[in-house]
């Protein structure tokens, strides 16, 4: 892979390293040379190619952060104080935090242990007439089971909200992971397969919310009638400040012409640990592929047999970062407290390390890695 550059021997093998395409810098620099900076025309057209890339019929709505996408994905789905929303326990707070602003109650649901995703039974024995959406995290890239969420959706009258953070480019029996929910969100915080330095996207199903979407993102106001000089226009919602600006939008549209070349070269990473992780005290968690759904490999995860900070050591003293990036949030304060009912959650808490995996790092430097783990600890 001559087009991602080598890490600096120093650096040993980071757990993360950024992709940012050198046309990145061409396109900052366009834009700081004209009129606009903030939210203009190039994040239009991010809009629109993001869609012809991943969405088909779906509609995209650039926002400041993957979070900034969830608080607005719940406020359109009509998430209110005190409605009942079953949430993956294992997910980076942002999945959560927003239900804090809105008051709702937050029911943690355990983990599928073989993929980390949200455990289907467990969603299905914590829906109530209480509850009003159900949320869904890919974690590490791996689709959930649309089907069966849907299914619940459908049967119980709630919507889905799937946080595809990791997932950009994952596919659910041929379909891309953003067309499979009501309401989709994307990550391009600075580590993620495509990232817009910090930045995110929302898409959504149904085409009659994207006009209120859009008046959320910016204060409640109609932008198009307010451009177009009509200064009568009323607020009758209260919005937020969650636009993407065209210098976010800039580094994304360089991103999007290597995408599809760095979510391959992930995924070969991701089967080169397949192929060279054989000791028996690990078992990798996901797969590159099944006949069900396709992964953009966002982070390589293994389950550890025992002793989890041993495999650390050894990996940090031979210049190998890893940890655990994601812990389950029903040990913050902020978020309840832990919670008793999470079986799965409770057999992996302390068995779960991410591995690094992205462009700068080689198929020999995953060979290290696994050599490293086979040898023991």
């Amino acid at each position: 892979m001559n087009e991602f550059p080598l890490l600096d021997p120093s650096d040993g093998i980071p757990l993360f390293y950024p992709y940012v395409p050198a046309e990145a810098i061409a396109e900052v620099t366009d834009t700081l040379s004209g009129r606009w900076i903030g939210q203009g025309p190039k994040v239009d057209l991010f809009e629109k190619q993001f869609e012809d890339m991943f969405l088909g019929q779906h509609k995209a709505l650039a926002v400041g952060s993957g979070t900034d996408a969830l608080h607005l994905a719940y406020l359109l789905a009509n998430v209110t104080a005190d409605d009942e929303v079953i949430v993956p326990v294992f997910t980076c707070t942002a999945t959560n935090i927003p239900l804090l602003y809105i008051g709702a109650k937050i029911v943690f649901a355990d983990i599928d242990p073989d993929t980390m995703n949200i455990s289907i039974p467990d969603v299905e024995r914590k829906i109530t007439p209480k509850t009003k959406a159900i949320v869904c995290v890919d974690y590490g890239g791996v689709p959930c089971d649309y089907d069966a969420l849907n299914h619940l959706c459908k049967k119980h009258g709630l919507k889905l909200i799937s946080d595809a953070a990791h997932s950009i480019g994952s596919k659910y029996k041929g379909q891309f992971s953003g067309t499979c929910a009501d309401f989709t969100i994307f990550s391009f915080q600075a580590i993620k397969t495509l990232t817009t330095g910090d930045g995110g996207m929302l898409t959504i199903r149904d085409p009659s919310l994207i006009e209120k979407a859009k008046r959320l993102r910016w204060f409640g106001i109609d932008r198009s009638a307010k451009q177009g000089g009509i200064w009568e226009n009323d607020i009758i919602e209260v919005g937020y400040k969650y636009q993407m600006t065209d210098i976010a939008a800039g580094i994304g549209l360089a991103g999007l012409k290597h995408i599809r070349e760095v979510i391959r070269y992930r995924n070969e990473l991701f089967q080169h640990y397949e192929a060279k992780l054989t000791s028996s005290r690990v078992k990798l968690i996901g797969q590159s592929s099944t006949s069900d759904y396709f992964t953009c490999a966002w982070l390589l995860t293994i389950i550890v047999d025992q002793d989890r900070v041993a495999l650390m050591k050894k990996l940090r003293e031979n210049g190998v970062e890893s940890g655990q990036v994601h812990y389950r949030n029903d040990r913050y304060s902020i978020l309840g407290g832990r919670c008793k009912d999470l079986p799965h959650m409770d057999e992996l808490e302390d068995r779960y390390l991410v591995l690094p995996l992205h462009p700068r790092i080689r198929l020999s430097d995953i060979e290290k890695i696994c050599g490293l783990i086979n040898e023991g600890w």
